[in-house]
This record gives C-alpha cells, sequence and structure tokens, in this order.
C-alpha cells in the first residue's frame, strides 16, 4: 500500500495511526500542501484524487481510497484485528458520534483550505483567523469532554475510532496555541494514546517529511 500523506494534516495523521496500529506496512509519500502553491493541486496527484486532498491510500491493486474516515473504515473491516469500533451498536453509535464530532464539525472549519480561504479571499486579518480557529476547537472539545468517558481511552480500556480522530486534533489545537486546561479528559486520552507505538510512530515529528 502507499499512503499520500503531509506531516502536518490530521486527517492523514488519522490514517497513520489505523495502519500502525493493524500492524500494516505501507509506502508513503509526501504531499507537500504548502510548498510550489501546495502539490495536492499537481495534475499528478488531481490524476490520484480529484478532491486534491491528503490523504489517500492506494491498495497494492491499484485502487485508490480516500477521505480519513472512508480509508479507516475499510481498513477496519478488511483488517478487523484489532477492531477500532465495539462490539455493540449502541456503544459503535458513540464511537462514532465522538470521532464525527472532530472529522465533521471541528476540522472541516479549521482546514487549511477553509484558513487560506478566510485569508486571501475575505481578507482576514490573522488575528482574526487565529480567533476564528480557537473558536471552533474550543466548541467542539466542550462537547466531546462531556461525550468521552476515558477507562483510559475515550470509550473504555480499547483504543477505538474516536482516540483516533482525537490524538491528531489535539495536535493541532496545540500547534495554534488552543487553551486546554477546561479539557482534562480529552488530555488525559491523549497523554495514554502517545504512550502507545502506534500513535507514538504516526506523530507528525516522527515523519520522513517532517520540518
Amino acid at each position: 500500500m502507499k499512503l499520500y500523506s503531509y506531516f502536518r494534516s490530521s486527517a492523514a495523521y488519522r490514517v497513520r495511526i489505523a495502519l500502525n496500529l493493524k500492524g500494516l506496512s505501507y509506502e508513503m509519500e509526501s504531499i507537500h500542501l504548502t510548498k510550489d502553491g501546495g502539490r495536492q493541486f499537481s495534475d499528478a496527484f488531481r490524476a490520484i484524487n480529484p478532491q486534491m486532498r491528503v490523504p489517500a491510500l492506494q491498495l497494492s491493486g491499484g485502487e485508490v481510497l480516500t477521505q480519513s474516515l472512508a480509508i479507516i473504515d475499510y481498513l477496519d473491516e478488511v483488517y478487523p484485528d484489532p477492531p477500532l469500533l465495539p462490539a455493540e451498536a449502541l456503544d459503535r453509535a458513540r464511537v462514532r458520534a465522538a470521532a464525527q464530532v472532530i472529522a465533521c464539525d471541528i476540522h472541516p472549519l479549521n482546514n487549511l483550505v477553509a484558513l487560506r480561504y478566510l485569508k486571501r479571499n475575505l481578507n482576514q486579518e490573522q488575528t482574526a483567523i487565529d480567533a476564528w480557529y480557537h473558536h471552533w476547537v474550543i466548541e467542539g472539545f466542550k462537547a466531546l469532554e462531556q461525550m468521552i468517558a476515558p477507562g483510559p481511552y475515550c470509550f473504555g480500556s480499547h483504543v477505538t475510532l474516536a482516540d483516533v480522530c482525537l490524538v491528531p486534533q489535539v495536535f493541532n489545537a496545540r500547534r495554534l496555541k488552543v487553551p486546554l486546561d477546561a479539557f482534562p479528559k480529552i488530555v488525559a486520552v491523549e497523554t495514554v494514546c502517545l504512550k502507545l507505538p502506534a500513535f507514538d510512530k504516526a506523530r507528525p515529528e516522527n515523519q520522513p517529511d517532517a520540518e
């Protein structure tokens, strides 16, 4: 398999964690999102992912998967050990809800393309953009702090999709100096997850394209 990734992309970070948890080996190709105007916009990468975003996962047969949650769902179905979703339907729904707070509510509003639009198209000052970023992370984290039940992971004693999504989002929050004092459960989950080799290996600073 080949993962098209960028070290700071939180969506790619999720997929790296999932691949590591499953014990799957993969080749990585870096798609730099800011150099040369964004290499994701090249014709070569557009042919791989028409949405021109990372991650994209090329399977051994040549098929390409896009969208981090869809990729992780595929990995969990094809490589079910260890499972990233609980056995019970109600528990699965709770895990998915927490993951989607991050992947569907927080992240899209704070993704690079959204922040660039605020700056380049709407002529917003950097201070206003930073305030926008902080607002949506904090609103999402307020909900997550109530939704998760650490034990020690987001939903008990096993890593789930919720943890896979949470850790990259906390990384981004720290990078952009979002205060986390009000979210002790979130920080506790991040701390215990990063002690696992699968999470540690996936850290942005541990990637070959890290800057």
